[in-house]
């Protein structure tokens, strides 16, 4: 199953979430240029428990002071290989977004750096003799996720399951997906004492807990202004290109009567949709062009995108256009 985005469109463009993208790409792309020296680099900049824990061990080794305190910064934007990378990046671009959405920029950016030092801690109290470099977002990334299975439960994570050669999408609840996705993690430390396969299970669980933690705590702070002046710069101008098509109500007739979402710019100047159609135990994906100057609740028409007749017809898409 390969998780493509979720069903909550956020309504301003994740400025900071990007950015943390960007930072670990570039941070990426530095590691694999020390060459030879990248076991090196790795160990310095990477959270070693046994550095803070073991005494002389960091003296041993020539780890400055700085260095020690600055790896509870940047071991969580290191990552052991492109699979690693790519699997934490895609999760925080499909959750952060909407976190950042619901506690603004600036103190978005606290709380996942918190939760980053926060998973480090987890993984350091429960495996405080090893002497294995702790690298990787996936803590910092657990902690936006259990912020978002706080504020978005009922959301869908739209997920891709490829059938041989036909691609299946189907939405699967964000508790589900998100408390299943917990279970894993759980039942995978308590099974291998924490460290299987190189993986920081329990950074993966404190981060997950501590993020929820954390956004409670972050929603009783006052805010300082800033997040309402940044966001009259941020707000979307789009909704996301790939939609579900949702039956409003099942009907004894074979056209589909279903919504689709554009913003008020999209509604101005036309966009170009693909929406997916369920058909029984099949997905069908059609390409919508909504043009300019369509209005609220104006119904857009595929013919032949519908339920299948007896004679073999189809019935019709019936869309209609909600601006949010």
């Amino acid at each position: 199953m390969i998780p493509i985005r979720d069903t909550t469109p956020s309504k301003n463009v994740p400025m900071v979430n990007n950015l943390l993208i960007a930072v670990n790409v570039v941070v990426f792309v530095i590691q694999f240029m020390q060459g030879p020296a990248i076991n090196r680099f790795i160990f310095t900049y990477g959270l070693v428990p046994a550095r803070y824990m073991v005494e002389g061990y960091a003296e041993y080794y020539q780890i400055s002071f700085f260095q020690q305190v600055f790896s509870w910064l940047s071991f969580m934007f290191l990552h052991g290989g492109f699979l690693h990378i790519l699997g934490n990046m895609w999760s925080l671009y499909i959750f952060g977004d909407n976190v950042e959405d619901h506690l603004g920029p600036v103190r978005y950016l606290a709380f996942y750096l918190l939760c980053g030092v926060a998973s480090g801690l987890s993984h350091l109290i429960l495996n405080a003799q090893s002497t294995a470099p702790t690298i990787g977002a996936s803590g910092a990334i657990a902690g936006v996720m259990g912020a978002y299975f706080l504020l978005h439960p009922k959301s869908r994570i739209l997920t891709l399951i490829p059938i041989i050669f036909i691609p299946w999408f189907v939405e699967i609840p964000a508790f589900f997906f998100l408390g299943v996705w917990f279970l894993m993690q759980f039942l995978s430390a308590t099974a291998s004492g924490g460290t299987a396969g190189g993986i920081a299970w329990w950074a993966h669980i404190g981060g997950f807990i501590f993020g929820m933690i954390f956004l409670k705590i972050f929603d009783v702070l006052p805010g300082t202004g800033v997040t309402s002046q940044i966001r009259r710069v941020t707000a979307k101008k789009h909704t996301h290109r790939l939609q579900m098509a949702r039956p409003d109500a099942a009907e004894p007739s074979a056209d589909i009567h279903a919504t689709i979402s554009v913003s008020p710019y999209e509604a101005l100047v036309g966009a170009r949709k693909i929406v997916n159609v369920p058909s029984g135990l099949q997905r069908r994906i059609y390409r919508v062009n909504v043009p300019p100057g369509i209005t609220a609740n104006q119904i857009l028409r595929l013919k032949g995108a519908g339920r299948q007749l007896r004679d073999g017809g189809r019935g019709d898409l019936l869309l209609r256009v909600i601006i949010q």
